[in-house]
């Protein structure tokens, strides 16, 4: 090299790079005043030439390198592998020779070992389940169990005497002691590193137990003609078989006089029922809804019984009856007026409204109903003109009552029925005599 040749510089630092897995990478440099020197790529950590110049020196087709014409050289590194992680170095063979170096730092996402555990347990009621969940991943991931219905996971203790409700469990395993039907269900275990995306495990428990039936209305009524449901709330696992009968042992089956029907409540839980169309009398009785599975047979008992609806009454009012002997009031010019003038005259007595009206015209007697509650008042004259005797009926009530105060002026006493219509006919025929005497 000449007095005058300048020296190869790098124009600026060799870049460091953090990638996914699976994604492409290049470093570059650039170099002032190469001349007639080489750049070369080497693997650092394991002192492995890659490339010279243009040439390619490793035998990895997932490397190459490029040069502009000028300055520039990139190495490329596509489809990144973990063992493609570590120090990259872009070298000028001057002497001393120079260099400089960049890194490469290859990030794997999360991934779960599907041969560590099968996806789920099975176990009888009050036993263990034992749950086991390894992940891979660059850097090492976290292990997370939650349940799939966001429930909370319930840890029991001490043969399950203590328990501890919780949102999610970290760990690679979760273990269910003393395992309640209510905890069967399906848990994810969810396993990440911050690098995305994060993955996750669907792990299914199914506990076993023996069917148990609850029958919310043990007594239902209903009227002839219409529909009725009876039902009963069945818990089995595993599956049951479930099945309606007549408590004479006839088997019920969907047909046009019966519907029947299930609705599932959760995974072991469901709803049984049963619809009875155009119920008759001979529908009434006992119903049987019954269980059946590998652990046990159980059954319910529903009675139906027929409701009597009140018949629908129409309300028809009595006519009024007025007393055919009465009489019209006389013309103020005719003789029995001037007579009956004279009369009033003579006397100078009012009649019983304290009017000065005649005594001949009697308001007709009226009766209602005989199931109306009212209150029926008769006044009866007498020749003597003495205080008046008031009877009150009451239709509603049969009794009558008896007091000392039977002739005291405005008395008041509860007659029956027939003596009520006696004092009516006593009234006309006094009124008939006081005609014949005036």
């Amino acid at each position: 090299m000449s007095v005058t040749e300048q020296e190869p510089e790098f124009l600026q630092p060799l870049e460091n790079h953090t990638v996914t897995q699976g994604r492409d990478v290049f470093f570059t440099c650039i170099v002032n005043h190469l001349g007639s020197y080489k750049v070369a790529w080497i693997k650092s950590d394991s002192k492995a030439i890659l490339a010279i110049h243009t040439h390619m020196v490793a035998h990895n087709s997932r490397l190459s390198v490029t040069h502009n014409g000028h300055n520039t050289w990139k190495l490329h590194v596509s489809n990144v592998q973990m063992n493609d992680s570590g120090t990259y170095m872009c070298q000028i063979n001057t002497d001393p020779m120079r260099s400089q170096m960049g890194n490469l730092d290859v990030k794997i996402p999360p991934d779960i070992l599907d041969d560590e555990s099968p996806d789920g347990g099975v176990a009888p009621e009050n036993s263990s389940v034992r749950l086991k969940c390894k992940a891979t991943g660059t850097p090492e991931p976290t292990v997370m169990w939650r349940r799939e219905d966001s429930r909370n996971i319930v840890l029991r203790h001490d043969g399950g005497r203590e328990k501890q409700a919780v949102r999610s469990f970290d760990g690679e395993t979760l273990l269910l002691n003393n395992i309640q039907r209510t905890d069967m269900g399906a848990y994810l275990c969810i396993a990440n590193n911050g690098i995305p995306p994060p993955v996750s495990k669907r792990f299914v428990v199914q506990v076993q137990f023996h069917p148990l039936i609850k029958v919310p209305n043990q007594l239902v009524a209903a009227p002839v003609g219409s529909n009725v449901d009876i039902g009963c709330d069945v818990e089995a696992s595993p599956k049951a078989m479930n099945s309606w009968f007549k408590e004479t042992g006839e088997k019920l089956l969907g047909s046009k006089k019966y519907e029947i029907s299930e609705v599932p409540i959760n995974e072991y839980s469901l709803h049984m029922n049963l619809k009875v169309l155009n119920v008759q009398k001979h529908d009434f009785g006992g119903y049987l809804c019954s269980s059946v599975n590998a652990l046990g047979k159980v059954e319910g008992s529903v009675r139906l019984q027929e409701l009597y609806l009140a018949p629908k009454t129409t309300t028809i009012p009595f006519p009024e009856r007025h007393d055919n002997k009465s009489r019209k009031k006389p013309s103020p010019h005719s003789k029995d007026s001037k007579k009956k003038r004279k009369r009033i005259k003579g006397d100078r007595r009012e009649d019983e409204n304290g009017s000065g009206e005649d005594d001949e015209e009697y308001e007709p007697v009226t009766t209602g109903s005989w199931l109306e509650p009212r209150t029926v008042q008769t006044i009866m004259p007498s020749a003597t003109r003495s205080p008046d005797l008031i009877f009150h009926r009451n239709v509603a009530d049969n009794s009558a009552a008896v007091s000392p105060s039977h002739y005291c002026p405005n008395c008041s006493i509860r007659l029956p029925l027939w003596a009520t219509a006696v004092l009516v006919a006593m009234k006309n025929l006094l009124n008939i005599r006081r005609l014949i005497i005036f």
